[in-house]
Parts: structure tokens; sequence; C-alpha cells
């Protein structure tokens, strides 16, 4: 195989370097062995002149002064490249096109340096047989950021060790939180869905009623999206805060469960920190009226944590979710009309037409001109991601089961004769990273750091009213 450690040490066995190293003699009679060979090549060569091209000796390469200005065609050689200098009468191949009896006699300062060239070579020899070839550094090798080595094949690519991309090298970490970005996951990742991502649920209950003891003490329900890349797959930690979430409310209180139940839901807050969620959605306060005093509105309770995608199969776009905190449903996320898995048929209304009067909002969404020609003259729209960005757009959910995501992550004859993962796929390994990276923080306290709340402040998750 190209690129391996033994090609690339074959290779270094057949360069002129390496031949010169071999017929080197021993460093007590390199001397010697060198001037014998400088009077006896001549006789040798004259008989067999152009028969047979002979590669050039280490005398031959140590040309005088005289002699290289001779060569005024000679190219120049760098200092750090491999390949020997060409003498007189070399040609790039390494070949004596001259009269042996023209090369000039070896003095015996030239002797001593050839005699300390031979020592070199020797001992590099002798060190190259003792470490084995692991330790040799190959010719073309290449160190990555790693400090890992690299081999270059015969086609100039970078090869990583073993031939293969390893783990570290195909994700990155984003600004040093749980999520990572990894090719991989992009690659398998399914185009039907839209937008993954990280979600939330709570409720808030009436003006002075902090511990609600059921639906009916309910004033409104939340959903948080944290979008994740659509290559993202989630390690240790909390998630960082990207500036993208989005806060969700749900005038109903509960979601719809069966598709009779077709509720609205608005943008509360687009494109925010989690800390201005927090702040201005999710915090108690209190304000006084004229006629009934203090008046206190209760902090939002976190009743489910989940990851999400938002789908397409085609002609209809789904929201499905999967619950990972808590680790077990009571009937306080029962009754709000949570599953262990749930969807929703999504739909975008068209702002330039009014809706029923109770869900109308005093002020529409503030799409631009190219997101409203998507409408055409229709009312409603499959919901795309993009419209989640601005505040007061309307979305419609309608109920599609409980416990199935069958027809959420259906795939799109495009993605079906392809090697990606089925959305239903996508999602389950994000429920798997998910649940990993809960049980090594706190639990399902996780949901406070990953939110950046604070448990005393906020109530835990109930498991009852």
């Amino acid at each position: 195989m190209a690129g391996t450690r033994s090609s690339a040490r074959l290779a270094n066995s057949s360069s002129p370097n390496s031949s010169q190293g071999n017929t080197a003699s021993t460093p007590g009679r390199a001397g010697s062995k060198r001037k014998s060979d400088a009077t006896t090549g001549s006789k040798a060569k004259r008989g067999k002149k152009g028969s047979e091209k002979q590669q050039k000796t280490i005398e031959e390469t140590l040309a005088t002064k005289d002699e290289d200005d001779v060569m005024e065609d000679e190219k120049p050689t760098d200092e750090k490249s491999t390949e020997p200098k060409l003498g007189p009468g070399m040609d790039e191949s390494g070949i004596d096109e001259l009269d042996p009896n023209g090369a000039a006699d070896t003095t015996k300062e030239e002797e001593g340096k050839i005699e300390k060239i031979d020592e070199d070579q020797n001992a590099a020899s002798a060190k190259e047989q003792a470490n084995g070839p692991d330790e040799q550094k190959e010719e073309g090798a290449k160190t990555n950021g790693n400090g890992e080595t690299s081999i270059m094949d015969d086609t100039g690519k970078i090869e990583p060790p073993n031939g293969e991309q390893t783990e570290h090298e195909s994700t990155k970490k984003i600004k040093g939180d749980a999520v990572e970005e990894s090719s991989q996951r992009e690659a398998s990742t399914p185009s039907s869905i839209l937008e993954k991502g990280i979600i939330y649920f709570f409720f808030r209950g009436r003006v002075n009623i902090d511990n609600p003891s059921n639906v009916d003490d309910l004033a409104r329900s939340y959903l948080v999206l944290r979008p994740l890349p659509h290559g993202a797959k989630l390690g240790d930690g909390p998630i960082g805060d990207e500036g993208n979430n989005r806060i969700l409310a749900l005038p109903k209180k509960v979601l719809p469960v069966s598709p009779q139940d077709r509720f609205m839901v608005f943008v509360e807050q687009a494109k925010s920190s989690m800390e201005d969620i927090k702040k201005n959605h999710l915090t108690s306060s209190d304000y006084a009226t004229k006629t009934a005093g203090t008046r206190h509105t209760p902090a939002a309770t976190p009743v489910a944590e989940g990851v999400y995608a938002i789908t397409t199969t085609g002609r209809e776009s789904h929201l499905a979710y999967i619950v990972t905190i808590p680790s077990e449903l009571s009937e306080v996320q029962r009754d709000v009309g949570l599953s262990e898995r749930g969807s929703f048929v999504t739909s975008i209304k068209n702002p330039q037409y009014p809706g029923p009067a109770n869900t109308n909002l005093p002020q529409g969404p503030e799409f631009p001109q190219e997101l409203l020609d998507e409408f055409r003259s229709l009312r409603w729209m499959p919901l795309q991601p993009k419209f989640l960005d601005y505040k007061n757009c309307q979305i419609l959910l309608i109920g599609s089961g409980t416990g199935d995501l069958s027809k959420a992550t259906d795939q799109t004859g495009g993605d079906a004769k392809t090697d990606e993962d089925t959305p239903l796929e996508e999602m389950e390994k994000l429920e798997h990273e998910d649940e990993i990276r809960v049980e090594h923080l706190k639990g399902d306290d996780s949901v406070f750091e990953d939110l950046g709340l604070s448990s005393k402040e906020y109530s835990k998750i109930p498991t009852t009213w």
C-alpha cells in the first residue's frame, strides 16, 4: 500500500545516498579502499565505455573549484536537498560521460573528508539497524498538529496514521461546551431534518399561585428551543449559549395530543441568550395594582428536557421530540400533554391574513419580503426553521399521536436512496448522547446547569401536583 513505512524505507534504500552508504568500507579501511578504487576504476571503464551505466562515486562528487567554474550550465543545488551534486561530466542520471582518465587525482585532504563521510554513513547505518523500522523517520512523512506522523502517498495526498481519519480530527468542540461538530455526523444526518437541538418544557402558575395543584392553576406553558448545528453531536458538560435560543408561548397551557387538538403558539422571543430569556421571561416578578395591591407572578417551572427535530415529509412539516429528563414521566408531565416521544404537525400562519379573534396578536411578525413571498397566496405553509427567528411568528400545532414518531420521521424519497441515517435514527443518537451527558452532570437537575438557572430560585422538576 502506498504511503506505508516499509515502502518509504525501500525508496530510501534505492536512492544515491543509500547506495553510497552500502558500498562504503569500515572506518579503519575507508581511505585505502577509496584510493584503490580511484586507480583501478579507469581500466574497468575503458573496456566498457558506453556499455552500461555506472553510479558516481563519492570522489566524483567532490569537484574542485576550477572544475565547477567550467560547468556554467550546472543547476544550483539546495543545501537541504537529499539529491547529490553533479560533478564534471555527470548528467542528471548520475552517468559519467567523460573519459575516466580525465578525473582529477584525489588529494590527501579529500581522502580525509571521504574517510569522515564513510564513518558518518556507517554510524548512521548501524543506528538504523539498532532502532528498527518503527523508529525511523520516513522520507515524505509529515507531522500533524497532534504530534502524529502522517504519510504522503504516491499521489501527494497526506494520509493520517493507519490510513484513516481519527475521531479527534473529524470533530471540533464549539466554545468548550458539550456540543461537537462532526464531519461524519454531518454526512449521516438526513436532509429531511431541517433543524435539531435541545428542547425544554416549562409552565407558569397563575398570579399568586407558586405551587399549582392541577392544570387549571396554570397561566401559560412554554417551549424553549436551542438549535444545534446540523452535524453536531453531544459530549460531556452543559450546553453552551450561542445566543440563538427561542421561547415559544403556549396560551392553551397544554400540548395537543390528538389530531382534533389544534393549538396556536407564538414566538415570544427569538435569537436570544439564555440570560435574556431567564431574566425577561422565566423569573418571578411583583407588581402593584390600585385595587388588589401587590400581585406576584411566580417563576416558570421546568417540566421536562429532551431532544427535538423539525422534519419535513414533503407536503408536511413536523416538530418531533424525545424526553430525556425526567427519566420517568409522572402525572404532571402527562397532564400537560407530554409523553416519552411525541410529535406535532406544524404550519406557519401568513401574517398578511387575519386569524381567529382569540388568536390575534397586537403586532405581527416583521418578516422580510423574501419570506412573505414564499407564502404566495397561501394562508398557511409548512414550518421552516428560519421563520422562528422572528418575534410574534405564529405556529399551529396539530396533535399527531403520542409515543409514535413514524409520521414525523418518515423518510422522503431522496433520503431513502442514500446511505444517510433515518430521521428517527438520528434523533435516537442525539437522545442517547443527551442521556449520557445528563447522567454525568446532576441527573434531572442538569436542566438548571444547561439553562444557567439557580435551583434555589426555580422549583425542581415536579413529579406530583
